[in-house]
């Protein structure tokens, strides 16, 4: 079972309860054993996420689009005045 774009890979749940994340998927994403991932549950799917080493790295840029055609500054000036009212 393989789709295109991505990768779909079936894998067993061992009677410990552990899995073997298929060499394929750890090349790209570039974990190797010892690494920590994260487990995510969404809409009833697991999802296995790579740690990251540098949090502040990891969710630099995130909202970014948010400010797509706004100032920053003439928003906080907006805002602080606002404030005063």
């Amino acid at each position: 079972m393989q789709r295109c774009s991505d990768v779909t890979l079936r894998v067993k749940l061992s009677s410990r309860n552990q899995i073997v994340v298929p060499a394929e998927v750890r090349r790209r994403l570039g974990i190797q054993s010892g690494d920590t991932l994260l487990v995510d549950v969404r809409a009833g799917t697991i999802v296995l996420l790579p740690e990251p080493f540098d949090y502040a790295a990891a969710l630099k840029g995130l909202g970014a689009e948010v400010w797509q055609d706004e100032d920053a500054q003439e928003y906080l000036n907006r805002e602080r005045a606002a404030w005063g009212e």
